[in-house]
């Protein structure tokens, strides 16, 4: 099978030798080709792996309104909030948002898709579940079949283009801070993360660490799925009960997780904040939607959930309107805000 990506009909017909016009009638209605030029036309899509765009092939027929939104984790509060946003100004902009999760299962994450392709939508706004978990070549014919745009989680060469946070500004925001004003942090992390973004998260604090001339220490918290509180108490009572902290400043991979560390602090009657009667001082990054609400209050980075909702949306919406395709894939990635609370 080639391994060259043909983006658009003009290609396949040049690369294959067939007419636009009849690979149109092919693509509308096999059986209304001759058999010869069918057998002919299926073998160049065995070669070339093409598969025409939805949106393409139907575009002289009435636009469907209808979008499809996919988040990894709905019940996730990080989720449901970009979502919300999302929907909210897909509603404004006049379409009809649908909206997914397969809750961190692979194979519901490919149901989802097959099930958005029968749908035929306008365009679709897909977080996937990443690289480790989602199924490569199945996002790829997707992307292939529908016009789609990558969200919060990169996998690099599918959609049309990709809208997220900048990962690594999070990191050297918060170790830059925690450096000037104490002790430099260590990093918390689940050893199995279920998200791509902490992968990025944890070379980006080496990466930064390494910058400032000093040592990283990564800690890992045993446990696999997304009950990230729990993974992170249970990982932190661990570490604070073996006295394991090379530092006493710790900077969690994501709020969720700080929130169980915080937990297991209450619990060993540890004092977390700033001050000179705190035992550690606790950040991390997200701003997740309770973060504000924690005992203290988690210093965290700010994912800027408004700009990149927006952001998203507007790049689909110019999708839909080029008819499916634009000229070249983009990545488009929204800086982090610090925000510092009483924690740190």
């Amino acid at each position: 099978m080639s391994h060259i990506k043909l983006r658009n009909m003009e290609e396949f017909a040049t690369a294959s030798g067939i007419s636009r016009p009849t690979l149109s009638k092919y693509f509308n209605d096999p059986d209304s080709v001759r058999p010869s030029t069918r057998a002919r036309i299926e073998a160049a899509l065995e070669t070339y792996d093409y598969r025409p765009n939805i949106y393409a092939v139907n575009q002289n027929r009435k636009l469907t309104k209808n979008v499809g939104i996919v988040v990894p984790f709905l019940a996730d509060p990080f989720f449901a909030e970009i979502a919300r946003n999302i929907e909210e100004r897909c509603l404004e902009a006049g379409f009809q948002p649908s909206l997914f999760s397969p809750y961190g299962k692979p194979e519901v994450e490919n149901a989802i898709l097959d099930n958005l392709r029968a749908m035929k939508p306008a365009g679709v706004l897909l977080a996937p579940l990443g690289r480790r978990s989602s199924d490569r070549k199945i996002i790829e014919d997707f992307c292939r079949d529908v016009p789609t745009i990558l969200f919060d989680s990169n996998i690099e060469g599918l959609g049309e283009a990709f809208v997220g946070s900048d990962n690594a500004s999070f990191v050297a925001q918060t170790v830059d801070y925690l450096h000037r004003t104490g002790d430099a942090p260590c990093f918390f992390e689940m050893a199995q993360p279920a998200n791509p973004n902490a992968v990025r998260r944890r070379d980006a604090y080496v990466a930064k660490m390494i910058e400032i001339g000093l040592t990283p220490h990564v800690l890992q918290a045993e446990g696999t799925g997304w009950a990230f509180e729990e993974i992170g108490k249970r990982g932190a009572l661990k570490l604070l009960r073996a006295n394991a902290l090379p530092t006493r400043t710790v900077l969690c991979s994501n709020d969720r997780l700080a929130i169980g560390f915080l937990s297991a602090c209450y619990d060993l009657g540890l004092k977390v904040g700033h001050g000179a009667d705190c035992d550690l001082r606790v950040a991390s990054n997200d701003d997740h939607p309770y973060a504000r609400y924690t005992c203290p209050a988690l210093t965290t980075a700010a994912h800027d959930y408004e700009a990149v909702s927006r952001l998203a949306v507007e790049m689909l919406l110019k999708l839909i309107l080029s008819g499916g395709m634009l000229e070249k894939r983009t990545e488009t990635l929204v800086p982090a805000r610090l925000v510092l609370r009483q924690s740190a």
